[in-house]
């Protein structure tokens, strides 16, 4: 398994398709963090980016074993629009668009923790990221959904062109626009204090 660690995505893709179930595991324990986060903060709901995390991972084996998989060096770009294009169609599905509320299930930031902090450390991050979050949830969809992209899944510019369908300068210019309106609500919540 730690031999495996150093393999390119690539190298595990072709392992597991020669029959190295490990490989697989790898490649997912290797991007699994970024795929839920994004897909979190596109559906806002814990149980339902789960699931829907899941139908990925399941689609991506199926690909792979069926050996229609042909992305060389773009696996995790790859994966993201996997991911998006299925929680496009859990909105389609439902026929609304999602709803933009804060969560009170557990902080994403919560799961990502590598240490164990004080109590008032812990309550001032989870205050923190409250505030993030709601002001992420007031930001228009594309705004919102590039700056996700951006900082959360860390693709970049042109992956999130790609996966959204629009321009490298659109997805630039939403991203300016979405950082510009949260300072404004930064800069009024200041006042607000």
């Amino acid at each position: 398994m730690t031999t495996l660690k150093t393999k390119t995505d690539n190298e595990l893709i072709r392992l597991f398709q020669n029959g190295h179930s490990e490989a697989l595991e790898v490649l997912i324990l290797r991007h699994k963090d970024k795929l839920y986060t994004s897909i979190y903060f596109l559906i806002k709901d814990k149980y339902l980016a789960e699931d829907i995390f899941q139908e990925v991972f399941i689609r991506i084996i199926d690909t792979i074993r069926n050996g229609r998989y042909t992305e060389e060096g773009k696996f995790l770009p790859w994966a993201m629009r996997i991911a998006h294009n299925l929680c496009v169609d859990y909105f389609r599905k439902i026929k609304r668009t999602p709803a933009i509320k804060t969560s009170d299930d557990r902080d994403i930031f919560d799961v990502l923790r590598f240490t164990e902090e004080s109590a008032e450390t812990k309550m001032m991050r989870r205050q923190s990221h409250s505030k993030i979050l709601d002001m992420l949830d007031r930001l228009p969809e594309d705004q919102r959904e590039v700056i996700v992209l951006r900082h959360y899944a860390d693709l970049s510019f042109k992956e999130i062109a790609e996966l959204t369908q629009c321009s490298i300068n659109t997805a630039l210019g939403r991203m300016r626009y979405g950082l510009i309106n949260l300072r404004k609500m930064m800069t009024q919540k200041q006042i607000a204090l």
